[in-house]
């Protein structure tokens, strides 16, 4: 609440200024930047995971026998610190890191991979692969929350895997997509801290995150400023998971 009092009042003395602070906030072409780059973020990481976690989690699911050091193995990522997950960026993708001299031994030449578009999958890249375990072991609760007896029935009547995954697989786990899309977005917050850490404040333009702006302000003492994006952030997210909430309580 007092984040929302400071959005209505200016920096210095506290002066009440209505909405100027949110109409500043959206004419501000570093927020604009920030907020498109966030967006377009979460667009593209949100489907890859999903899709690719629950790939991972009905292959595992199908060999049970298999799973448990799988299952393990994915949650790994989660345990190494950012400053190691920092630190393998700098290895591997600085102007003299490792890819680059992969590249020119084959005779290529060396790319700056963190000053371009390159960057962003980069960064997509590193969150899915950090938090892809975390999505499978949550999917594959959900499979093993389904009655075997359906998947039998089905198999019986002649169904095949298409038709079982899309009539009876995905319908019983749609409770488990809600929880997952909406941990997921949160986790995505998360990845700025491997971007700063490599780039600094101010990292290439295709990876310049709310975080980073918002890091940014808060050095400059900008409250004004900060309160009012992050109530608009924060309202963005929430009518997200609210419209969310209920496109799944309609289809149950």
């Amino acid at each position: 609440m007092d984040v929302v009092r400071r959005s209505f009042t200016s920096a210095l003395g506290g002066n009440f200024v209505g909405l100027q602070n949110y109409r500043t906030v959206l004419g501000n072409k570093a927020f604009l930047l920030a907020a498109g780059n966030t967006a377009k973020f979460l667009a593209v990481c949100m489907p890859l995971l999903l899709g690719l976690s629950l790939l991972v989690a009905l292959i595992l699911y199908g060999a049970p026998e298999k799973a448990g050091p799988f299952k393990t193995a994915f949650l790994i990522p989660m345990a190494v610190p950012v400053a190691s997950v920092a630190l393998l960026w700098q290895v591997l993708f600085d102007r003299h890191g490792l890819l680059n001299g992969w590249i020119v031994s084959l005779g290529g030449l060396p790319a700056d991979w963190m000053q371009d578009m390159r960057a962003f999958w980069v960064l997509v890249g590193s969150y899915i692969w950090k938090n892809l375990g975390y999505d499978v072991v949550l999917w594959m609760a959900g499979l093993a929350g389904i009655n075997p007896s359906l998947f039998e029935a089905a198999r019986v009547d002649g169904a095949g895997s298409f038709t079982v995954f899309w009539r009876i697989t995905l319908p019983n786990l749609l409770p488990s997509l809600y929880t997952i899309l909406v941990l997921s977005l949160l986790n995505a917050f998360k990845v700025f801290r491997e971007a700063y850490l490599v780039a600094g404040d101010y990292p290439a333009d295709t990876i310049y995150l709310l975080q980073h702006l918002f890091n940014n302000w808060f050095r400059e003492l900008s409250m004004d400023k900060l309160a009012a994006a992050a109530v608009l952030v924060a309202a963005a997210v929430l009518i997200l998971i609210l419209l969310l909430q209920r496109a799944w309580e309609e289809d149950a």
